[in-house]
């Protein structure tokens, strides 16, 4: 039974680390094809014309009435917000693994706002995986630059990811009933940007399959597991997979791209492997 219950919580945690550790590469195919508001309206307008079939056959593809403001609000700061700020923090300057890199603070934040009690452990295995993360984009650290409303956009992209985070895990819903209004939330944030910013697309195969991938993968499966994990689990666990996310990333960019790994990358991964598993370790 041990073994049978370990499996059950370890098996989405792997499958979602490695889809979402697809994520980058699509979306990089993506944006070579369309600009990022566009990229965003077509893969979460392809998300929404999945999850609401599916949520209406159950007739609860609606929060109850008192929660949905709530529930909005979370996803356009969890979902449309740190999306936003994502693509925007890219398009000023800051590399992606610099992006990364400051993401990966979100965790230790995750710990010192939603945890009395925190173990020694727990916060060297965050330290050891960040780390790690530096050693695996220290080629893009290296190659970063720092204007300032890059690195505000970054703050902005912590920020919604944290607080997001947390409050979504105030909300005791099932996913398939919050997810479709929070899209939606995060879709009408993305069309009242489109007078500031440019939306354009060239149907191209590349396009096709990247918002193919980013609409049904990532936005469906992945989120469906992100947002199943987020409520049956610690919340301080789930954000540190995010640690793993540049690992599968790395990877497949050697196998599809053909892009090297450096002995320093391979290093990183090791660290956070090991952080994780201190995270994760049994008291």
């Amino acid at each position: 039974m041990i073994r049978s219950s370990s499996w059950g919580q370890a098996a989405p945690m792997a499958l979602f680390v490695l889809l979402w550790g697809s994520a980058p590469i699509f979306t990089r195919w993506g944006l070579d094809h369309g600009s990022p508001l566009a990229l965003l309206i077509l893969r979460f307008l392809l998300a929404l014309a999945v999850l609401l079939p599916l949520a209406a056959q159950r007739e609860a593809w609606l929060p109850p009435r008192g929660q949905r403001l709530r529930v909005a609000g979370v996803g356009t700061l969890l979902i449309g917000g740190y999306s936003v700020c994502y693509f925007e923090t890219l398009d000023h300057a800051i590399t992606p693994g610099l992006l990364a890199t400051l993401l990966g603070i979100q965790p230790l934040l995750t710990l010192l706002l939603t945890e009395r009690r925190i173990s020694g452990w727990r916060i060297a295995g965050l330290l050891l995986a960040l780390c790690g993360l530096a050693l695996v984009v220290l080629q893009s650290l290296l190659a970063a630059q720092f204007p300032a409303l890059g690195i505000l956009l970054a703050l902005a992209t912590l920020a919604c990811m944290t607080l997001g985070a947390i409050g979504q895990k105030s909300i005791a819903l099932p996913p398939r009933q919050v997810l479709p209004l929070q899209y939606l939330a995060s879709l009408a944030l993305f069309l009242l940007l489109t007078p500031w910013r440019p939306v354009s697309v060239s149907w191209q195969p590349g396009l096709i399959v990247a918002v193919v991938w980013l609409g049904l993968v990532i936005s469906v499966l992945a989120q469906l597991l992100l947002y199943r994990m987020i409520r049956q689990g610690n919340l301080v666990n789930v954000t540190s997979l995010f640690y793993l996310v540049p690992i599968v990333t790395a990877l497949l960019d050697y196998l599809l791209l053909g892009n090297a790994l450096s002995p320093l990358a391979i290093l990183g991964m090791g660290a956070i492997l090991g952080g994780v598993a201190l995270v994760f370790r049994t008291r």
